[in-house]
């Protein structure tokens, strides 16, 4: 092989430039390398501290709001929004940052959406916008997200959980204080009151509404209590038996989640504000349904979840029991009160009255051995406020028998609450006497006669006749009779006697008579006498 053979087969060395050229790229290709290197590690870190950002919250509005800054600060995104989902697949809940409200309306279409993911259902959608910059998300931002997504499942679930666990306590707790006002004595309408007011607060309504029925006589719901500034006044209002959502619920058994409240509210109450999301629950014990619980937020406000349902129909179901338990207690209580009274009156009746006839009787004999005029007059007046007092216990032995309250109860009882009712806010006492079966004697249409003609002469003696002292005696045997004493100016002459000839109308009517005439030392008698067939 010849020299020139020899050199074109041996390598020729690079010259300098070429060796620079391919130097700087590779020192370029290692720094693209290196910086890419740092800029995964950057953004795996800033992952790893926005999962742990937002694993930190426990509060499912807090946890919510951190996940949607957290993805928005991973991929430099302007803004960022996280929709809820409802179970009909709206979105019930719109979280976001950097929104305005105009910006919200127009947001493009370029945007990253990456589903939250709560035990294999879709939560909610996670968005973002406008990449700072100008740039697109890439498939790296989209990978970030996602895992960031992931984490964001976990920590929604635990932040439900948690406040899962911390509305059961309040309900919890709103149910023993409900228990323990009804046990220290607390009545029926302040417990349902409290029912409103703890639902109002606790579902974070604008206003609740209790309704019991329907009645077994007509067949209407009643309102008994409700809470809430713009519903004043609803308490005892009478509904219609046939209100769809009453019927629903009382006829199902079951809470009934609507969008509104169609027309329960609409007739009683016209001017009310325009109410939207309603959930209503049974008033349920072991054998019926009582009533319901509904509880209303205004027209545009978040719906009720079906989440919220479960507790606050547990909560009515342990108010229900709740209420028929202080019932039960108030039952055993007045048994116990008539118990007590029965004893009272046996007592007075055994002990104390037989010893002060058994001291008349002493003093009766006394006086016929006593030849002194005022010796026999001082024992004479004595047995005679014995005689007094013995009918003021009989009177008060009957008051203790009687178990009726107002006009459900017996006429002794009615007419001791007319007495009573009758000086109510003059700072007078009334005091009523009565001998007799009042309640057994007197036929029905007379004694709605003798309210009106106790209730007419108690209101004489303490508004026009200035008395400081009424003295109320009824005597029932052939004859009924009232007899009203005060200590006042007596009766006018000039002045109008229309409530005089009312009551002589209705001695008339019974073939009675009225008489009233002034007393030797002041003050005026009325005396209404009628005969009892």
């Amino acid at each position: 092989m010849s020299n020139d053979d020899h050199d074109e087969a041996m390598p020729r060395p690079m010259s300098n430039v070429q060796s620079g050229l391919r130097l700087d790229e590779l020192l370029r290709e290692v720094q693209e390398r290196l910086t890419e290197i740092v800029a995964t590690r950057g953004r795996m870190q800033g992952l790893l501290d926005a999962v742990l950002a937002v694993a930190g919250g426990l509060e499912l509005d807090t946890t919510l709001r951190r996940i949607v800054q957290a993805a928005v600060d991973l991929v430099d995104a302007r803004y960022g929004a996280l929709g809820v989902l409802a179970p009909n697949g709206e979105i019930s809940r719109f979280i976001h940052i950097g929104l305005a409200e105009e910006t919200r309306a127009r947001m493009g279409a370029s945007f990253l959406g990456v589903p939250i993911r709560v035990r294999d259902a879709v939560f909610g959608n996670l968005y973002l916008t406008e990449k700072n910059g100008g740039g697109e998300f890439t498939a790296d931002d989209e990978i970030v997200v996602g895992a960031l997504a992931a984490a964001a499942g976990i920590a929604v679930q635990n932040a439900d959980l948690f406040e899962q666990g911390r509305l059961r306590q309040l309900w919890l707790e709103a149910s023993a204080e409900i228990r323990s006002e009804l046990m220290s004595g607390a009545t029926e309408q302040d417990a349902l009151r409290l029912i409103a007011q703890r639902t109002l607060e606790l579902t974070r309504s604008d206003a609740t509404v209790i309704v019991l029925g329907p009645d077994s006589l007509d067949g209407e719901f009643v309102i008994r209590a409700q809470c809430g500034p713009e519903e004043p006044g609803l308490d005892g209002l009478r509904l219609g038996g046939h209100d769809p959502l009453l019927r629903e619920v009382v006829d199902g058994r079951t809470a009934v989640l609507s969008p509104s409240p169609g027309d329960l509210l609409s007739d009683v109450t016209p001017t009310r504000p325009p109410y939207g999301p309603t959930v209503a629950v049974p008033l349920r014990s072991q054998e019926n349904v009582i009533g319901v619980l509904i509880a209303l937020r205004r027209l545009g406000q978040d719906a009720f979840e079906p989440g919220e349902v479960p507790l606050l129909t547990s909560f009515a179901e342990q108010a229900t029991l709740t209420l028929e338990l202080g019932e039960k207690n108030r039952a055993q209580r007045q048994l116990d009160m008539f118990a007590d009274r029965d004893r009272i009156a046996r007592d007075l009746h055994d002990h104390v009255i037989q010893r002060l006839f058994a001291t008349g009787l002493q003093l009766q004999g006394t006086l016929r051995r006593s030849a002194d005029p005022v010796v026999q007059q001082l024992i004479q007046q004595t047995v005679e406020e014995l005689d007094e007092t013995v009918r003021e216990i009989r009177t008060a032995i009957f008051d203790l028998h009687t178990t009726g309250d107002g006009a459900q109860g017996g006429l002794r009882r009615r007419l001791l609450d007319t007495a009573a009712q009758a000086a109510a806010g003059s700072g007078l006492s009334p005091s009523v006497r009565m001998a007799g079966a009042v309640d057994t004697l007197v036929p029905a249409e007379v004694g709605t006669h003798a309210v009106a003609v106790v209730r007419e002469a108690v209101s004489n003696a303490v508004r026009h006749a200035g008395a400081t002292a009424v003295t109320v005696t009824v005597e029932v045997g052939a004859d009924l009779l009232i007899d009203v004493v005060d200590d006042g100016v007596g009766i006018d002459p000039a002045a109008a006697h229309s409530g005089l000839r009312n009551l002589n109308e209705r001695a008339r009517e019974c073939a009675g008579t009225l008489t009233v005439r002034p007393e030797a030392l002041g003050g005026t008698r009325l005396s209404w006498r009628v005969p009892l067939h």
